[in-house]
């Protein structure tokens, strides 16, 4: 969509200025410089230290020594600068109370940490809420590798994912090695790695429908249908900021790239002319994966530079972060946190999942615990999460 965006302009009421859409800038200038939405940056400013204390609990769980599992503050102040704990691991730990314990080992005579009796149970939950779904967790590598040119992915880029996905910690062995009739895992071609692969029995049998078409049918069949009935067939949802207002020449271009027809995430790419349309519907193409592959996460958002592990598996030639960036109708990239995430905007509605799972409210109860701080527990009678107050 590049080829539109390039020459389109925004309109932002405040201030009465006009943003141009990736003209001459990079795309890091255009991040710092473009118009926030203040609703998704609201939620990764709650999401940046979650992902601190998810890191932590991780570190923490995985620690077989302990019993309970506990973690070393020397071995954690190791990892102050990676995990981005500006004021120190100890000073980190200490302003969430009701999901670490920081005591004191007379023995080792050295600080620890472990989790609290309700993060413990929290983390139980989505184990459990993934262990219950591993059908879909199934489903969604299958389709994964089904939207790979080889039908093969690398074993690390899929480590990178894992949480997204929603696949268990232990997935080489309780989800790969238990389903030998979909997944082959073979040596890549530099030593010790390693490629996944979609077994070739499978791979001719199955027919996916990406998300965006049973959107496209919903939509259809509602007598307020926002989408032009008879241009559906290569539509995406699109929606923007409240308060944004979007030039004639912006609106007649994304209707024009509406209209534009092109080849699915799941449908083979073989003997496509690259002629002038052939170019614009590979480039659509890519957004169609990048927009099917946010569909496959389970909170419907992933850090940039993680998604761009996939970029040459799906033949996507261009600059993931860019492709985001000039479809603001349809994605949102916050640079909050030190890092890129990216959103689905069609996927959320004031800060929330519109259609939640397990797995997902799980992780929500645990960013109720980042949001509580010091301070004291959530009463009984007071049911509303704080999440959901903010």
């Amino acid at each position: 969509m590049r080829f539109l965006l390039m020459r389109s302009l925004l309109v932002h009421p405040c201030g009465g200025s006009i943003i141009n859409v990736r003209s001459t800038t990079t795309s890091a200038q255009y991040v710092a410089s473009r118009s926030r939405d203040p609703v998704f940056e609201k939620l990764m400013d709650k999401y940046k230290n979650l992902l601190k204390v998810i890191a932590i609990q991780d570190l923490t769980l995985a620690n077989p020594t302990a019993d309970p599992p506990s973690l070393s503050i020397e071995f954690l102040s190791r990892l102050s600068q990676k995990l981005h704990l500006n004021r120190g691991a100890a000073s980190f730990l200490r302003k969430y109370p009701h999901i670490f314990h920081v005591l004191y080992d007379p023995v080792k005579a050295e600080p620890f940490c472990r989790l609290t009796d309700v993060a413990m149970e929290i983390s139980r939950q989505e184990a459990l809420a993934i262990t219950a779904t591993l059908s879909l967790v199934v489903d969604r590598l299958v389709r994964l590798l089904s939207m790979s040119i080889s039908k093969s992915i690398p074993l690390r880029a899929v480590f990178k994912v894992w949480r997204e996905l929603g696949l268990p910690d232990d997935f080489e062995d309780s989800v790969i090695s238990k389903n030998p009739h979909l997944f082959n895992l073979s040596d890549g071609h530099e030593s010790n790695t390693h490629i996944l692969e979609l077994v070739q029995e499978e791979e001719k049998r199955l027919e996916f429908e990406a998300a965006v078409e049973k959107w496209r049918v919903v939509e259809c069949s509602k007598e307020d249908c926002s989408v032009d009935r008879t241009e559906i067939q290569f539509s995406f949802k699109h929606s923007y900021p409240p308060g944004m207002r979007l030039s004639k020449t912006f609106k007649a271009k994304v209707k024009e790239w509406q209209r534009l027809p092109y080849v699915g995430p799941y449908e083979d790419m073989v003997g496509k002319k690259k002629s002038r349309s052939g170019v614009m519907g590979i480039e659509k193409r890519a957004v169609a994966i990048a927009h099917e592959f946010l569909n496959l996460t389970v909170e419907k958002m992933v850090e940039v530079e993680k998604i761009s592990h996939f970029r040459k598996c799906f033949g996507i030639d261009l600059n993931i972060r860019d492709l985001f960036l000039d479809h603001p109708g349809m994605f949102y990239v916050s640079t909050k946190g030190k890092r890129h995430t990216v959103f689905l905007r069609e996927a959320y509605e004031r800060g929330r999942l519109i259609d939640p799972n397990p797995v997902y409210d799980a992780r929500r109860k645990l960013l109720d615990l980042v949001l509580l701080g010091r301070h004291a527990a959530l009463s009984e009678s007071g049911n509303t999460s704080m999440s959901e107050q903010e």
